[in-house]
C-alpha cells in the first residue's frame, strides 16, 4: 500500500534542503501515517484505516461516517 491518507489523499511532498555552505539536496518529506481501528457506529463495528494525524484530528471533529462521505470513501469495503 503506498503512504497515502485514505481519507485526505495526503502525500509525500518533494523538498529541498539547503545546507550552510548553500548547497541543495532533495528529499521526500512523508505524511504522518498511522494505522488506526476506529469505530463506524453505523455499521457497529470497526474498521481500519491509514490515516494521517490531522485527518485524526478532523475526524474527531467530524465523526467517521461524516468525513468519509465527504472523501467519497464506502467504508464497508475496509
Amino acid at each position: 500500500m503506498s503512504r497515502v491518507c485514505q481519507l485526505t489523499g495526503k502525500k509525500a511532498n518533494n523538498a529541498v534542503s539547503i545546507s550552510f555552505s548553500h548547497k541543495r539536496h532533495k528529499h521526500l518529506q512523508q505524511v504522518n501515517l498511522q494505522d488506526k481501528r476506529i469505530w463506524w457506529e453505523e455499521g457497529k463495528r470497526f474498521v481500519k484505516l491509514q490515516i494521517s494525524t490531522k485527518a485524526i484530528k478532523t475526524l474527531q471533529k467530524k465523526g467517521l461516517a461524516a468525513f468519509a462521505k465527504e472523501a467519497g470513501l464506502d467504508l464497508r469495503k475496509f
